[in-house]
């Protein structure tokens, strides 16, 4: 028997009567309404590299661009899960002025169209927005600056589904270990007359295993399983070694899956375990996520980097090097977060870029604790002819060697080396010198040394001054407003804390589609504020 699976429809329980509705919905929305604005500035678009992703044969039920503009528009109104967007195509008047007369799609389309079609296209439609916002006088590179700012944001992964790197590389060593003690006695018990190999690898233990199967054929073995049943030696040996091959084999993808990373979601494989401002369990638990950086000038998005990095100062050279391909970027405002001696090096090899970045102990040395601290570079005298720091005690710190240190992006820093000439019997010898619990040596016999990297002192030093300068104080104020605004919006305002997506494409994607809808949502706010045209927030005097 067949189940009618045919929904049952209301209009039998009702009296027929014509319902009485305005035949055109664009006079039912104000004229103020952000959906006019942006279907205007979606109008303006080239979806040419969107078409293309589609198939050449068959027909297009929805056309990209209706379908971009309902997306983006859920997006606006914190609506992202496609079952919500295409309710409310059936129930909000907005989503049906979009649609133009059309149907709504289903849910189906709205996801497919989002996972095969945009991550193609989507980067080149906001460079559109962008250049569109230009050609306007919206944004304007010379008034303004670049505003970089990153966030760490939670993926749509397990929060207890983590695999670390390190972790996993111990177990790896301790299973070849347990695997070389463990093999030649195995061997010998099984009786086949074949010896342990020398070196423990994979590939010698698959060989080892094809030997076991041949010598079992040749005898006529049969394996044996379940209760009151005898395994021979060499059945023994080949299930040990198989075990063993699948554990490596595990260990070797965990690890090639972390790449650069110290961890990874079994969930989302992209996603690293970071620590987030939301603690959802308030003990500062590590939670999977990407940081996000975003690009803004003159208020409006330029250009986003996704990494799995779980630090801002790697993703600082590769999101300005997307930035400089695209944009002609002049000045370039960020927090003490990116600062390193190899993002002060890039820069300075460049003759267009201007960098304003605030140093990490910029608020520190403020404090009365940082300039009571003895051990403290900062605070020791420096007499550059004689290339010497003096300590509280009067004692010299002389240069004994110079080391190179390479970072793991392949930067070679070149770092100085200073000794006390004599720390024995110093009285404030605890105060200067730190103490770990891991330092073997004891404290009584421990020197006082300084890693100096000379050209990182100079290139801080002269940005301390520059930051200071009434234009470094203009432009690092609307950092904070334009670059921390951008966050604060999209979590606040339009709700979006969390990825609903799993995989880099997939979460670039979203995070391009909010960015888009921001900029949408900050030009409607400028037009009703009269605020077109401005460029940096001038703060009021007192």
């Amino acid at each position: 028997m067949i189940q009618n699976k045919t929904r049952v429809e209301y209009t039998a329980y009702g009296t027929e009567y014509q319902v009485c509705l305005p035949l055109n919905i664009e006079k039912i929305i104000p004229s103020d309404e952000p959906v006019r604005l942006l279907s205007a500035v979606l109008e303006e678009l080239d979806y040419r590299k969107l078409t293309a992703t589609y198939s050449r044969y068959g027909r297009i039920e929805y056309s990209p661009r209706l379908l971009f503009k309902i997306v983006l528009y859920g997006c606006s109104r914190g609506i992202y899960k496609s079952r919500e967007i295409e309710r409310a195509c059936w129930e909000n008047i907005n989503f049906m002025y979009l649609l133009e007369g059309r149907r709504p799609p289903d849910h189906n389309t709205i996801a497919r169209f989002r996972r095969n079609h945009l991550p193609e296209a989507i980067e080149d439609l906001l460079y559109q927005m962008v250049q569109l916002l230009v050609a306007h006088g919206e944004i304007s590179f010379e008034e303004s600056a670049v505003f970089i700012d990153g966030t760490k944001i939670e993926a749509n992964a397990s929060r207890y589904s983590f695999v670390w790197k390190t972790g996993t590389t111990k177990k790896q060593a301790k299973l070849g270990e347990k695997i070389a003690n463990e093999l030649p006695p195995l061997l010998e018990k099984a009786g086949a007359g074949i010896a342990a190999p020398k070196q423990i690898t994979v590939q010698q233990l698959k060989k080892l295993r094809k030997r076991l199967y041949a010598k079992k054929a040749e005898m006529g073995l049969e394996f044996v399983y379940g209760k009151g049943h005898h395994k021979s030696g060499i059945q023994k040996a080949i299930e040990t070694i198989h075990s063993w091959l699948e554990r490596l084999k595990r260990y070797n993808l965990d690890i090639h899956i972390c790449g650069d990373r110290n961890s990874y979601s079994k969930t989302d494989h992209d996603a690293t375990f970071m620590h987030m401002k939301e603690d959802h369990m308030k003990n500062g638990q590590l939670k999977p996520g990407y940081n996000v950086n975003v690009a803004t000038v003159s208020e409006y998005i330029i250009g986003n980097y996704i990494s799995a990095d779980r630090t801002d100062t790697k993703t600082f050279i590769p999101f300005l090097e997307k930035l400089c391909s695209k944009h002609p970027v002049k000045r370039v405002v960020v927090d003490s977060g990116y600062e390193s001696e190899e993002n002060y090096h890039y820069v300075d090899g460049s003759e267009q870029l201007s960098l304003f970045v605030k140093p990490s102990n910029h608020e520190q040395k403020k404090k009365r604790k940082y300039q009571n601290d003895i051990g403290r570079r900062e605070n020791m005298p420096y007499d550059e002819e004689k290339d010497e720091y003096t300590c509280a005690q009067g004692k010299k710190l002389k240069a004994v060697s110079t080391v190179t240190r390479k970072s793991e992006t392949g930067y070679k820093q070149e770092v100085t080396i200073y000794a006390c000439e004599d720390c024995k019997g110093c009285p404030v010898k605890e105060k200067c010198i730190r103490q770990k619990k891991t330092d073997k040596t004891p404290l009584e016999e421990r020197v006082k040394r300084l890693n100096v990297s000379k050209y990182f002192i100079s290139q801080r030093a002269a940005m301390e001054k520059k930051i200071s300068t009434e234009e470094g104080i203009l432009l690092r104020i609307n950092r904070s407003i334009q670059a921390e605004g951008v966050f604060a919006m999209m979590k606040e305002d339009m709700n979006f804390r969390r990825f609903l997506t799993r995989g880099k494409a997939n979460v670039t994607v979203e995070w391009y589609l909010v960015s888009m809808a921001y900029n949408i949502l900050k030009l409607h706010h400028k037009i009703q504020k009269g605020r077109l045209g401005t460029h940096l927030i001038i703060p009021k005097t007192a």
